[in-house]
């Protein structure tokens, strides 16, 4: 089916507004050819054929998001030193608005350098200091929301990593002034002292990061993450915990619902900056309709592009997009129907997070405009459709012998492609009450000329739907119409 974010990607995500606020890091990337080792020492000698800088930290976050289409607003501290004025030039380069970059001549701008050999890492060196801000600091910050505010601003992320910018007093200003004008603020985090953090939309956190706040190792394991994640929301007045799991995927607890996304199993040639990959997407899609199980959906996707490419890498929207599309375009064509036992597990699953499950039935035989508007009109009841589909025995015991005219499997494939189907599922009674006594979903609908009291199966059901047929359509009469055409 086409999926939700699709529309999103393509048409709303270039109209967005974010801002980041947070410790700003220029990455520089050395490469090199590795063919002997020095004869000072027993370390290996570098040839270097390349040297390239991007933008790092809080400036990486806001190169994702301008590389997916976005308006980004950018404030943070910069040396008054070459690698200040190159992270200058490259914000200007990705179009990033700069005005709240606050350049000090006391500061040395953070820089980490990677040398680089076979597309391996083989050593990072760090040029950082921490710095104590002042009130004439957080008096330009205070400004600088002020203007996001007149901008229109959609959300704000505030990148820590610790050096010193991001305040209990600083965040909190920010996290403030956003929710009294209806702004998402999402936090990646640093450190144990969370309460800096305090009533932010969304915290971002890695397992490390994660264990480091709740004081105890959280295995990366479905009920741990979910546990820690719980007693950080409550505890900090969050309404997202998004915890990003490596190989495992993404996590995201809110109150009243836990949604595990696991990542494709792919070739990862370099993990830095995927963190900042997932906090693009997520801050983009903070405070839209669209369904928390989509957002992580593509946010996996992109860092699954990130993770491909060595050293920090902004993802073009381009290829979220198409990524996107060829994920979607196998969701979308099953070429076998679910078992009830798995389809029992899902159903259950969605039902636990308050998603209606509509369930109908029929053999489907030559499907038609007549089927297809009718499981429309039944999907268009509930957040997901199920479609029990009759054996080819049973429909020969229902049809006749010369039924169905398609098999079942071929049935199943047709009828699954359908976007607003999402499984069938097979059943080889004459009736589906078998089948709906184990499924028990929310909504059955038939259709016809029913009454509710005679439909099979109603007692497994909350409630029971009449819908009509589409006349001037039925598989018996274009049976009837091709055996006419051919005598």
């Amino acid at each position: 089916m086409r999926c939700e974010g699709e529309k999103f990607l393509q048409e709303q995500m270039p109209n967005r507004k974010v801002a980041v606020i947070g410790d700003i890091m220029l990455d520089k990337y050395i490469t090199g050819d590795v063919n002997r080792i020095s004869p000072e020492a027993p370390v290996p000698v570098s040839i270097v054929t390349r040297q390239r800088a991007v933008l790092g930290g809080a400036a990486n976050t806001a190169a994702n998001l301008a590389a997916l289409g976005c308006q980004v607003f950018i404030a943070g501290l910069i040396g008054m030193d070459e690698n200040g004025a190159t992270i200058k030039n490259l914000l200007a380069e990705v179009g990033i608005d700069s005005v709240g970059l606050m350049t000090l001549s006391d500061y040395k701008t953070t820089t980490k350098v990677r040398i680089l050999g076979a597309k391996q890492q083989m050593l990072r060196l760090d040029f950082e200091e921490k710095y104590q801000i002042s009130g004439e600091i957080e008096k330009q910050v205070d400004k600088w929301i002020e203007r996001l505010k007149e901008n229109h601003i959609d959300s704000i992320v505030i990148s820590d990593y610790g050096k010193g910018l991001i305040t209990e007093s600083l965040s909190q200003r920010i996290i403030q002034a956003a929710n009294e004008k209806g702004i998402p603020v999402l936090v990646d985090p640093k450190g144990t002292m969370w309460e800096k953090y305090d009533s932010a939309y969304a915290i971002t956190p890695n397992l490390k990061e994660l264990s480091d706040c709740v004081g105890s190792i959280v295995a990366n394991e479905d009920e741990a993450i979910t546990t820690a994640g719980l007693e950080v929301l409550k505890k900090y007045h969050l309404k997202n915990v998004v915890v990003t799991r490596s190989e495992k995927g993404l996590t995201s607890i809110q109150r009243d619902s836990v949604i595990h996304c696991p990542a494709k199993v792919q070739d990862v040639f370099d993990v830095s900056g995927a963190g900042d990959t997932v906090m693009a997407i997520l801050a983009t899609m903070a405070g839209t309709d669209l369904s928390m199980k989509t957002v992580l959906t593509i946010a996996n996707v992109a860092a699954g592009i990130s993770v491909s490419h060595v050293g920090t890498y902004s993802v073009p929207r381009e290829a979220v997009i198409e990524k996107w599309k060829k994920e979607t375009h196998k969701k979308s064509f099953k070429s076998a129907p679910i078992s009830v036992k798995e389809l029992k597990n899902k159903i259950k699953e969605w039902q636990s997070k308050g998603e209606t499950v509509v369930f109908t039935n029929g053999c489907f035989d030559i499907l038609h405009c007549g089927h297809v508007t009718y499981l429309i009109q039944a999907a268009s009841l509930g957040k997901h459709l199920i479609v029990g589909l009759n054996t080819d025995s049973s429909v020969r015991r229902l049809k006749g012998e010369h039924r169905p005219i398609n098999n079942e499997l071929d049935r199943a494939f047709m009828v699954s492609s359908l976007r607003c189907v999402d499984e069938v599922v097979l059943f080889d009674e004459d009736t589906p009450a078998q089948l709906l006594s184990e499924l028990c979903p929310d909504i059955l609908v038939k259709g016809g000329d029913y009454k509710k009291e005679d439909v099979i199966g109603r007692e497994y059901a909350k409630d029971v739907k009449i819908l009509p047929f589409v006349k001037g359509y039925s598989t018996t009469g274009i049976i009837s119409h091709i055996q006419k055409g051919t005598n």
